[in-house]
């Protein structure tokens, strides 16, 4: 019993964020989830009473793995272009394997900001250690004098942007070569930190 139990609600998992994307929380219907999942709505209903509770399950359940391998990065003692070449694939790692979570993040974020924010760091995403360290770092002379939230912004939104733009670069610039447009990101994991160490490293 508990096996399909499981079975069920990751199903609807599965079918919210497919809808939630293509709606937004406003448009998306707990019907059309309960359709698109295959099962009835009072069955969706007896899982997540409300399409609110549903809403923050698929922001879990996305970032549940991905977390605490951000914190242990955080926490470790390497160095910052150690954890920026780390954070980088693990970022990359997390939208490769919820290709929908950008868009949808950046959607509900014009939607209700406070709402996206208040979950994001209820998820424990949250930059205190590695600004410190940086900051650290600076002050030792070790890397360029810039703002450290300037580097975790250049950071995260050059891991972003390809997942939300995927239409463009997959249909314009890569002619919908799927397989290139994986090679292009798996290139990204390296791309992207060599770009920014190089810019924050001592000339």
């Amino acid at each position: 019993m508990q096996e399909k139990d499981t079975n069920t609600e990751t199903l609807i998992l599965e079918a919210a964020k497919k809808v939630f994307v293509l709606k937004g929380f406003d448009g998306a219907r707990m019907q059309e989830i309960a359709d698109e999942a295959g099962i009835n709505k009072a069955l969706l209903h007896y899982y997540f009473r409300k399409k609110e509770k549903l809403f923050e399950a698929v922001f879990n359940e996305a970032f549940s793995k991905f977390v605490p391998k951000i914190w242990k990065i955080q926490r470790s003692d390497q160095t910052v272009f150690e954890k920026i070449e780390e954070a980088a694939e693990q970022y990359i790692n997390l939208f490769k394997e919820n290709p929908h979570l950008p868009i949808f993040v950046l959607h509900e974020l014009s939607r209700n900001s406070e709402y996206v924010v208040n979950l994001l760091q209820t998820n424990g995403v949250m930059p205190p250690l590695i600004v410190s360290q940086i900051q650290k770092e600076i002050d030792e002379g070790k890397i360029e004098n810039m703002p450290p939230l300037q580097i975790l912004v250049n950071l995260l939104s050059m891991c972003i942007f390809p997942f939300a733009a995927r239409p463009i670069i997959l249909g314009i610039l890569m002619n919908n070569d799927v397989q290139a447009f994986d090679t292009f990101i798996e290139q990204r994991k390296k791309e992207i930190p060599k770009f920014i160490i190089k810019a924050i490293s001592k000339k």
